[in-house]
């Protein structure tokens, strides 16, 4: 089989940041897949299983709410590797559109309190797998790589 674009991507040398992974057309709309990469892969701790999946709850509510964008969010979750996540979005939107709102979506992870949306046993999957201060830890530690460290080239193999 052919390998597909994103096992081509040098892990060895890529950064936090935001990157384009792919881009597709569903009819005449364009849909484009970036690359939320939140830490350095194979270099820092993968951000852990809990804290994740409170990300994964949060940052879906905040784009799926959020004005400006919520009507061309197809899908917000987070990668396998727990290194970042992907967001999918319909029509045209750039790199730098992208980095404004993840910097205003962890800030409202990163100021977040209460109780986490979507996690009851009615309303989740594995609603015990939540871990908000650590989510809040990880918001703000990407807030801030994004506006001092911010990448967007992927390294290739």
């Amino acid at each position: 089989m052919k390998l597909i674009p994103s096992f081509q991507v040098d892990h060895t040398n890529l950064m936090p940041g935001i990157y384009i992974s792919r881009t597709d057309k569903a009819g005449d709309i364009l849909i484009t897949t970036f690359d939320i990469r939140m830490i350095k892969p194979n270099r820092e701790p993968a951000i852990a299983q809990a804290a994740m999946h409170t990300l994964e709850h949060l940052v879906a509510t905040f784009m799926r709410n959020e004005p400006s964008i919520k009507d061309d969010v197809i899908y917000v979750g987070p990668m396998g590797c727990h290194t970042g996540m992907y967001v999918i979005l319909q029509k045209e939107h750039t790199i730098d559109e992208v980095r404004k709102l993840m910097i205003k979506a962890m800030q409202y992870v990163a100021d977040y309190s209460g109780e986490v949306p979507g996690t009851t046993p009615a309303t989740c999957g594995n609603y015990l797998l939540h871990d908000l201060p650590m989510a809040k830890f990880e918001a703000r530690r990407y807030a801030e790589r994004l506006r001092n460290e911010f990448c967007c080239e992927y390294p290739h193999a």
